[in-house]
């Protein structure tokens, strides 16, 4: 590690609430990665008749178990249970409810309220709440990562060519950025909604198609303020490549200044997915959505547990992100790094 990097990371970690919000919001993901680990409705390992199984990697028949259909074994179901532990014995997750496993068995009317069933309550359909907010953050931070990665990625691209080559490259691509933007996005995603069944990567690319542009303006006045310095000058002169002097000697300058923004682009991500998924116009109820629960937040006031649950959640994730995000400007910001 450089000293220029040993540097930055130093003023990170002085900031403490920034590298706080870093440690937690890592662990709450990380976690996340392990939701089937968690919190699911098969068990994690079967012995039965002397071997080992394990139904959260393959799915067995509940005729495989002893039973009469060729369906995929229950492991909620009594008599299932009851085949298992007569020749053998089953470990269950802490949380034996995957994000769409509806609690039939439960003697309370859906929406539930917390108890030792369900730490959170369930929502209107039955599942389990502590379930679906784990599935929920790993979806939704792993779409954020990879709307802010693929946005950013053509937005510097785009912003680094208008800034470099100027003239009348900037001024036909400003124009163009300037028209994209006036589209109506909500209007656009309403169509899209009508005519396609939204997935995981149908709202990404759309998402995507509008939020590139976050970054350009930033990387193109870097690049118009950079291009014209003398070891830019010494390389064309010394016969360097346009692309080598752009991603080599210019775009470790620039990216500088967009780095401090990549957590705040993540958060936006966050709370788009949270708001179309709200709205109607994102997943569908296949998918564990913490914009599906806020809906239900909405449309079950009689349980407040659902509302305050969400609220908590999401209000903690982004509070979380704009401290990381404060934590890395200080530590790009050069009057503050000794």
């Amino acid at each position: 590690m450089n000293l220029v990097i040993r540097q930055k990371w130093h003023t990170f970690t002085q900031n403490r609430r920034a590298y706080i919000s870093a440690v937690v919001f890592l662990l709450v993901f990380v976690i996340s990665l392990f939701s089937e680990l968690i919190a699911n409705d098969k068990p994690l390992l079967v012995k039965y008749k002397g071997e080992f199984y394990f139904p959260i990697f393959k799915t067995y028949t509940d005729e495989f178990f002893g039973g009469d259909f060729p369906t995929p074994a229950d492991y909620r179901d009594v008599y299932t249970i009851e085949k298992i532990k007569a020749d053998g014995w089953m470990i269950m997750p802490p949380i034996p409810y995957s994000y769409n496993t509806v609690d039939y068995e439960s003697e309370k009317t859906f929406p539930s309220s917390p108890d030792e069933r369900h730490l959170l309550g369930t929502d209107d359909e039955g599942r389990d709440i502590v379930a679906r907010i784990l599935y929920g953050i790993r979806l939704s931070v792993i779409f954020a990562f990879l709307l802010t990665l693929c946005s950013s990625v053509i937005g510097i691209v785009i912003g680094a060519i208008q800034g470099y080559f100027g003239g009348k490259t900037d001024i036909i691509l400003q124009r163009v950025i300037e028209i994209w933007e006036s589209l109506p996005q909500l209007f656009i995603l309403i169509i899209v909604a009508s005519v396609f069944l939204p997935t995981f990567w149908t709202i990404l690319v759309i998402l995507m198609l509008f939020s590139w542009t976050s970054l350009t303006s930033m990387v193109r006045a870097e690049f118009l303020r950079t291009r014209n310095f003398e070891y830019v000058r010494a390389a064309k002169a010394l016969g360097v490549s346009n692309i080598r002097i752009i991603f080599r000697h210019i775009l470790p300058n620039a990216l500088v200044t967009s780095v401090t923004f990549i957590p705040f682009i993540l958060s936006e991500a966050i709370v788009a997915l949270t708001s179309l998924d709200f709205l109607g116009l994102g997943l569908s109820g296949e998918y564990p959505s913490l914009g599906d629960l806020v809906r239900q937040g909405k449309d079950n006031l009689q349980a407040p547990w659902i509302g305050i649950t969400i609220f908590v959640v999401l209000s903690g994730l982004l509070t979380l992100l704009i401290f990381i995000g404060e934590g890395v400007r200080d530590a790009f910001d050069t009057r503050k790094t000794r």
